[in-house]
């Protein structure tokens, strides 16, 4: 299957009208707490991140708090996370980092956020657009497998899919597509197994494992 700007078009207007009322999944009260539940889940599930922050945000919700942990309390509060140790590690050097740089606040600035540790272009792009309603596209592991499976945008990079996303996509949708994208990962796009029987995009995407009828305009 050629795909086209129309079939481009065409899987964006399906996944809107499957996904319209989804955004992120993680639990989270303020800009700090976004950003501590995005950085523990790299490599963890946003079901596993809400269990570990639904115990720590009543007495960790801000860097104040969460400073005064030495290392070993960190690591003792997240141990059921993936990558535990170095997240730990991360957590509180960038809870340092906002107290000692930039007033104890999350800076909304996409290079002031990726200067912090355990914040990479995904998680600022996260914080930026959930927090503080910018336009963005985070490209996590669905973001990047949907987008490059449908080819609405085909890159080996993360950065290389944002920046062909953000060419298909209109700029105003770029924080609603990235939800799109990642729910129509998380239910039926899997990466292995996908639900192609049952997927709402069968017959406009080029890697359907199921033989239908192509769509036309």
């Amino acid at each position: 299957m050629r795909v086209t700007k129309a079939i481009k078009k065409e899987q964006l207007r399906r996944l809107e009208e499957t996904y319209k009322d989804e955004g992120t999944m993680l639990h989270y009260t303020s800009p700090f707490t976004l950003l501590v539940a995005v950085i523990l889940s790299a490599q963890c599930t946003d079901k596993r991140v809400n269990i570990i922050t639904a115990r720590m945000f009543p007495r960790l919700d801000t860097p104040q708090k969460m400073v005064a942990l030495s290392l070993s309390d960190m690591e003792k509060e997240i141990h059921d996370c993936g990558l535990y140790k170095n997240k730990a590690k991360n957590l509180l050097g960038m809870a340092h980092e906002l107290l000692t740089k930039f007033n104890g606040e999350v800076p909304e600035d996409f290079d002031d956020l990726v200067s912090l540790p355990g914040v990479g272009r995904k998680t600022a792009n996260v914080v930026r657009s959930v927090a503080f309603g910018y336009p963005a596209i985070a490209v996590d592991t669905h973001v990047f497998r949907v987008s490059n499976r449908l080819k609405l945008a085909i890159g080996d990079t993360p950065e290389k899919v944002e920046e062909e996303l953000k060419k298909v996509i209109p700029m105003k949708n770029w924080s609603r597509a990235h939800h799109w994208l990642i729910w129509h990962g998380r239910r039926i796009c899997h990466a292995r197994n996908p639900k192609c029987q049952v997927c709402p995009l069968l017959n406009v995407c080029p890697s359907a494992m199921i033989k239908v009828s192509a769509w036309k305009p």
